[in-house]
């Protein structure tokens, strides 16, 4: 047990500084592609309306929320909200994330198929997410007497797991999607796209950490229940 504790304690460390750094790194690029004006001089919430009606959305709002890098996609009522930086500035970094979450309404719109896995786990995982934490903690303690328990907790956070792993896909696409609309748009040209590239890019690498970490935990998790087996 004490073997275990060693590598938990190794893991946590090593994804808490990992997730600091690619933090981080976001929070800088934002601030410096927050100072670059994009090629149009639209705002975010004007880039998000003209993608949305190149691509024959037009039952899709465009919404402010509080906040920094609060910016979301909501498929339930179908509006696009973007952060106080976002909506109203005209940079390159405004330009690329607008375009970034319309790239979700795209996706939901033309049925893509990850997104779709992603909305049927959200209730799932929701639930799971509730509760996860206290039944493996219950697990851990009564591991000896109740074994069970802790692997109903596994099976509950493998589920979180795989919502870190099928969201991946989904960025990614939907920064694809951005990234080729903003150039054909003429929202950024051969100076400043790769501003917008990078910016995106470095946002996805929150996403690649917390898929990453939520494996490790996993992991961690399956190897406790596995030495109790072996006991």
């Amino acid at each position: 047990m004490q073997t275990g504790i060693g590598i938990q304690w190794i893991i946590f460390i090593g994804v808490a500084i990992i997730s600091w750094l690619v933090q981080w790194n976001l929070q800088r690029k934002f601030k410096k592609y927050s100072q670059i004006g994009n090629s149009s001089g639209l705002t975010g919430a004007e880039v998000a309306m003209k993608m949305l009606h190149d691509n024959g959305l037009y039952d899709v709002q465009v919404t402010h929320v509080e906040g920094q890098l609060t910016d979301h996609y909501n498929p339930t009522n179908k509006t696009v909200n973007l952060s106080e930086g976002v909506y109203n500035s005209n940079s390159i970094m405004a330009a690329a994330v607008a375009a970034h979450e319309c790239g979700h309404a795209v996706q939901h719109a033309r049925a893509y198929a990850p997104l779709t896995m992603r909305s049927q786990l959200v209730p799932i995982v929701s639930f799971a997410s509730q509760w996860v934490t206290w039944v493996i903690l219950a697990g851990v303690f009564l591991l000896e007497v109740f074994p069970q328990l802790l692997l109903i907790g596994i099976l509950m956070f493998a589920t979180t797991t795989l919502f870190s792993f099928v969201t991946l896909p989904v960025e990614i696409d939907a920064s694809r999607r951005a990234l080729v609309w903003l150039e054909s748009a003429g929202m950024t040209n051969y100076t400043n796209h790769a501003y917008a590239k990078d910016a995106l890019k470095s946002a996805a690498y929150t996403y690649v950490v917390a898929a990453l970490s939520s494996l490790a935990t996993l992991i961690y998790y399956i190897m406790i229940f596995m030495g109790r087996s072996r006991d």
